[in-house]
């Protein structure tokens, strides 16, 4: 937990919640600014004893695991965003979640999950001091600046996994199995879980603003992230129609494959066919059978197989089949 006041973009300590909380609405100048993260029941609840949350918006930041959106509730607002962290050892995204509240001299973030810490937000803030004299608005766009600004760094980890699998699929190498194909596809669905709501809840930002916790002069931030945010999820939609197409050409190269070798598979059976019919014939036990006692019988026959079943070759060959 990190909490502290800012007036005047400057940082000052916070003794009592309560006590800071209302000073501040009474000078009406600064605000105070709480960090949790994975707070339990209790520890949300000390906090919100001096905040009184909406309790339908304390309900989702307890529960966790809500989709991107923005809710007003009388005079706060709830901001819920999905956090996302790219796995290099595996190539996995892992998601978790950040929610926001936002009153008029208050900021609360509460993150769930290891996705996109937010303790360098915070510095970075306190580093311009022109940003924090802005408000509870300057920290909501710098939170939601830092989650799309790492959509943009997954993004461009799923542009080169894209770009390795699809060199190995079409170079017709068969290192790769579909399930690799499937498990990225799946990584970009999770992308999209996150991303695509989110865009929703910044137009709402951007386009509404009569929501009296925003201040105006933040909105061309908010519509800056907004673009960011909307080519992120034209590459994702650009990635997840080229996976189907590609796990589609690896299954069809699969099939390719494997009638190629049920062809050869066939054509060596045909060749092994007829040596083993003309011997099993010579195998019967018959007492009378041409060229049994001539001494040129036996080399006469296997004169006839080796012809005939280099003729079944040559014929197999000019055709593809071998």
């Amino acid at each position: 937990m990190d909490q502290a006041i800012y007036r005047d973009g400057r940082r000052l300590p916070c003794t009592s919640l309560e006590a800071d909380l209302a000073r501040l609405r009474a000078e009406e100048d600064g605000f105070l600014w709480i960090g949790l993260k994975d707070p339990s029941d209790d520890e949300f609840a000390l906090v919100n004893r001096g905040l009184e949350l909406h309790p339908l918006a304390v309900e989702d930041a307890v529960g966790g695991d809500q989709r991107a959106k923005v809710e007003e509730y009388d005079d706060n607002l709830l901001v819920v965003l999905r956090t996302l962290r790219y796995i290099e050892r595996t190539s996995d995204i892992e998601s978790g979640e950040v929610t926001v509240f936002v009153g008029d001299r208050f900021v609360v973030t509460v993150r769930r999950g290891d996705g996109n810490p937010l303790f360098g937000v915070r510095t970075r803030l306190e580093q311009h001091a022109e940003q924090l004299q802005l408000g509870p608005s300057a920290v909501l766009h710098a939170v939601m600046d830092s989650v799309v600004d790492n959509y943009v760094l997954i993004d461009g980890e799923l542009e080169r996994d894209l770009e390795r699998i699809e060199q190995q699929v079409f170079t017709g190498s068969f290192d790769i199995d579909a399930t690799a194909i499937y498990r990225l596809k799946r990584e970009v669905l999770e992308f999209r879980r996150a991303a695509i709501p989110l865009s929703a809840s910044i137009r709402k930002i951007v386009m509404e603003p009569g929501l009296d916790l925003i201040d105006e002069d933040v909105i061309p931030f908010f519509r800056d992230v907004q673009d960011h945010l909307l080519r992120v999820i034209d590459h994702i939609e650009t990635y997840d129609r080229l996976l189907t197409d590609v796990l589609n050409a690896h299954l069809a190269q699969l099939s390719v494959r494997q009638n190629e070798d049920m062809r050869r598979i066939s054509a060596w059976v045909a060749i092994a066919a007829v040596p083993t019919m003309i011997a099993g014939i010579y195998g019967m036990n018959f007492d009378f059978m041409p060229e049994l006692r001539q001494t040129w019988g036996y080399p006469a026959v296997l004169v006839l197989m080796a012809t005939a079943c280099g003729l079944i070759y040559r014929s197999f060959r000019k055709s593809g089949w071998l």
